[in-house]
């Protein structure tokens, strides 16, 4: 386990600070950055209509402060889920020198795959975070993390450069229009033998049920965001030109841990507001009484009768620790593409 450091402060907004510092820090990581492509995205930057930033600093309409005081509580709410994917990518091969893998994380926030990562010591990837959010770039440099400022379907990276891809924990961010251009770039980014990892929920699905219901109604941002099919990402998959596709269900709850079952269960239920950034569920409530609705909500809405494997529904038990464990289960879909170890440069 590797303890986490601050790191040195580099702008969100500012690429070519995040390029210097990545060229200082860690000149592995710089070397996927591909000039050409950057000059390119820069010259174009002025003239591109301005984006929503949902998870930006301060401001109306934003969750980013809140999103991130949700991870430092409970780095561990999502560790199940974390370990799963990192697992579809470890046949990443290991380059010819002994290093790590490079693992691409797309939707990389403030950086909280590889701090899990290292923390826990789960896979043996070096991971470079990607955000389009200048705010969660800025945070995750200022943890430690190393992190580039750019959009999952325009990625700034090198032709055949990387051995994993991550696309995670906001997918359906992604508007339908743009999901195969970042199939396609992931494609192009990954080596012979390299994997391409995307994960986000079923249309139906108790997730969708909850970001309807809840996250667009209590968040100061909304949420009307289409979430997608196994046939949409199959079909992702197989025009992208990956050599062997699947497409399964993965348990991916969320966890609390506290002294007692009340505190587990306001755990939670913290967890999940200030995630999704639920503000308005504080209107005409306490803070003690906003944490339990939304634990209460959670538990109501995230059930799975059906499911073959898993939680059904929500668990609280004791640790042999002695301390207790809520957990919330979730299922998620994920659709893995890998590239042949034997595939020539050609997408």
């Amino acid at each position: 386990m590797r303890a986490q450091t601050s790191g040195p402060t580099v702008t969100g907004d500012d690429v070519q600070g995040q390029l210097a510092e990545l060229r200082r820090s860690h000149p592995e990581l710089h070397a996927l950055a591909d000039p050409r492509r950057i000059a390119a995205w820069e010259a174009a930057r002025g003239s591109a209509p301005g984006r929503h930033d949902d998870f930006g600093a301060d401001g109306e309409g934003s969750r980013g402060v809140e999103y991130v005081q949700a991870q430092a509580l409970n780095r561990r709410a999502r560790e199940t889920g974390i370990r799963k994917l990192l697992g579809f990518a470890e046949t990443a091969r290991r380059t010819a020198a002994g290093d790590r893998p490079v693992l691409v994380d797309l939707l990389g926030g403030d950086g909280l795959v590889r701090k899990v990562c290292e923390e826990l010591g789960i896979g043996d990837f070096n991971i470079l975070t990607c955000d389009a959010s200048p705010h969660m770039v800025t945070t995750a440099w200022a943890a430690g993390v190393p992190a580039l400022l750019q959009r999952a379907e325009q990625p700034l990276l090198r032709d055949h450069s990387v051995d994993a891809v991550l696309l995670a924990y906001g997918s359906h961010h992604v508007p339908s229009s743009d999901r195969q251009t970042v199939a396609t770039e992931a494609r192009r980014m990954l080596r012979p033998g390299g994997t391409f990892v995307l994960h986000d929920f079923l249309v139906g699905s108790p997730v969708d049920v909850w970001f309807e219901e809840v996250t667009d109604v209590y968040s100061a941002t909304g949420h009307k965001f289409l979430h997608f099919t196994r046939d949409e990402i199959e079909g992702y998959l197989e025009k992208a030109g990956y050599d062997h596709r699947e497409v399964v269900e993965i348990d991916d709850p969320y966890t609390a841990v506290a002294a007692t079952p009340e505190e587990a269960e306001l755990e939670i239920g913290r967890y999940l507001l200030n995630m999704y950034g639920l503000v308005k569920v504080f209107e005409g409530r306490t803070e003690q009484e906003a944490y339990r609705w939304v634990a209460e909500t959670a538990k109501a809405v995230f059930r799975y009768p059906d499911a073959e494997s898993g939680l059904a529904s929500s668990e609280l038990r004791q640790e042999g620790t002695g301390g207790w464990r809520v957990t919330i289960p979730r299922r998620a879909v994920v659709g893995v593409g890998r590239v042949s170890a034997t595939a020539g440069k050609a997408a």
